[in-house]
């Protein structure tokens, strides 16, 4: 799912719905920025759900002169959550990814971890048209246990093995550490989608060399890269 595009073109919509002037490609970015910033906040536990939310609408207004106390913070995120929401859209490569892994790996099973609730969640997969290719939805929300933990892994494995035999697993995201080197600490086979050509930092490229992370541009790379070390 195209998330960090339907990030900024909420942003941008709700910029201009509230009447900020300025560079509409740099306030995306910033908001990317304060995303990544006071989500990690919320998996160190330093904020709730709710507070990394009203965090980040504080943090963005403020740069543009508004001051926004907790109530305020929470109905501005509120109402730019309804333009992201609006702008959901899948990447033009995960259809055809879907179906090749499928041809390279018959009985192959699909499935989606998340860091956020499960009914969110679950609505996200129907608007996109995916409840018919994924089987299990794991989210952080229903298990009390977030992304990059090893235990919603291997939660999400023990619930494919609980409506049929595992004999082995990959997950593929788009943050390194998060998704891919959570992952492959877990036992899985991490991939990292990489789609802006990133260079992460020192610390983060030793790790995932380490745990023997996986590294694609696109999703059209999945099947040649995935099937040789699943069939079978």
């Amino acid at each position: 799912m195209a998330h960090r595009e339907a990030v900024a073109a909420g942003i941008v919509r709700y910029m201009r719905e509230r009447a900020y002037e300025g560079d509409e490609q740099v306030a995306a970015r910033r908001w990317h920025e304060l995303e990544e910033e006071h989500y990690l906040a919320y998996l160190g536990g330093a904020l709730s759900f709710e507070g990394q939310r009203r965090a980040r609408a504080a943090a963005f207004a403020r740069e543009f002169g508004e001051d926004l106390d907790d109530v305020d913070a929470s109905a501005w995120f509120a109402e730019y959550f309804e333009r992201y929401r609006d702008s959901w859209a899948l990447h033009d490569d995960v259809i055809p990814a879907f179906e090749a892994l499928a041809a390279g790996l018959p009985g192959v099973r699909f499935g989606i971890i998340t860091n956020g609730e499960l009914e969110f969640q679950t609505a996200k997969v129907v608007r996109l048209a995916l409840h018919g290719r994924v089987d299990h939805v794991i989210a952080s929300g229903e298990l009390g246990v977030t992304k990059p933990d090893r235990a919603i892994f291997n939660a999400a494995v023990d619930r494919f093995r609980s409506t049929g035999a595992v004999s082995g697993a990959a997950y593929v995201g788009d943050r390194l550490r998060t998704d891919a080197i959570g992952a492959a600490r877990a036992g899985l086979i991490g991939v990292w989608v990489n789609r802006t050509g990133a260079t992460p930092d020192a610390d983060a490229a030793a790790e995932a060399r380490e745990t023997g992370v996986l590294e694609v541009q696109g999703l059209d790379e999945l099947a040649p890269l995935l099937v040789p070390r699943l069939a079978g």
